[in-house]
């Protein structure tokens, strides 16, 4: 016969499992700090101002 089971742990062990790989993922997506944030805002701020100023005019 086999080992007696405790359904309701194996459970909470199951979805504690999938919350933590959840949480990694969580913290790998979102997990940037304030300097890094900062940095791409500036990047993508130059980027627009190079290509506004890169822009022909059409007179009509």
């Amino acid at each position: 016969m086999g080992d007696v089971v405790n359904l309701n742990r194996f459970r909470k062990t199951r979805e504690r499992a999938e919350r933590a790989k959840e949480a990694e993922a969580n913290r790998t997506r979102f997990g940037r700090t304030k300097a890094e944030k900062e940095r791409d805002r500036k990047d993508a701020e130059r980027r627009t101002q190079t290509l506004d100023g890169h822009r022909i005019e059409e007179e009509t």
